[in-house]
């Protein structure tokens, strides 16, 4: 029979990198692959960890009451029994929930907008399936996809802003070149114009004084 204490030990086998890795995986596609009672032992674990980090969780109870309306003790278990009374599987708000964990201050600066935002996607009862797809690929896609996005919206932003238009994607690669050579032969056509009538006038200059004499 397993102690207390080895469950325990368990516990932190399975904690840390392993149950970050496992939130990003989901964060990034949406989907989930393990069984739904050692995931939900694992977002249980990282949503404690998450509300821990914040200065209201060391504050004393009085203050707690004050600014959160209830000690910081019945804020995460009242959190942490809205996860747990999924029982089929996690709520299809997953991603946007598993993005809030791995990034929770930068997004909210305080407790109290965190928990309202947390609820918010507990507060659901549509559930998802366990994904089909092979875990290792869905890993090594959709964890680099997101980031290409991420990172290539602002530099298109900066691009346009600074009057350049980036090609939106290679399909349309041949149609925008085409209007690119299709301005750019416009353009000679009329500078090409302007010079012959430059020199047709400066040719009939020169020819009349000769005409003359």
């Amino acid at each position: 029979m397993d102690s207390p204490q080895s469950g325990m030990e368990s516990d932190k086998e399975i904690n840390d990198e392993e149950v970050k890795s496992v939130i990003e995986v989901m964060a990034a596609s949406g989907k989930f692959w393990h069984d739904w009672d050692k995931l939900k032992g694992m977002l249980s674990f990282h949503l404690k960890q998450v509300l821990s980090d914040y200065p209201e969780a060391k504050m004393t109870i009085e203050q707690q009451q004050s600014c959160l309306g209830e000690s910081f003790c019945e804020l995460a278990k009242r959190l942490d029994d809205a996860l747990n009374s999924f029982a089929e599987g996690p709520p299809f708000t997953l991603q946007r929930l598993c993005e809030i964990l791995l990034d929770a201050r930068n997004i909210y600066s305080k407790l109290s907008k965190l928990v309202l935002a947390l609820e918010k996607n507990l507060l659901v009862t549509s559930t998802l399936t366990i994904s089909s797809d092979q875990y290792a690929s869905s890993t090594i896609q959709n964890a680099t996809e997101p980031e290409r996005e991420t990172k290539g919206s602002p530099v298109q932003s900066n691009l346009v802003s600074n009057g350049v238009e980036p090609i939106p994607s290679a399909g349309d690669a041949d149609e925008v070149m085409a209007e690119v050579e299709e301005a750019e032969v416009e353009d000679v056509t009329t500078i090409d114009m302007d010079t012959i009538e430059a020199i047709v006038r400066s040719s009939e200059a020169d020819t009349t004084p000769t005409s003359d004499s």
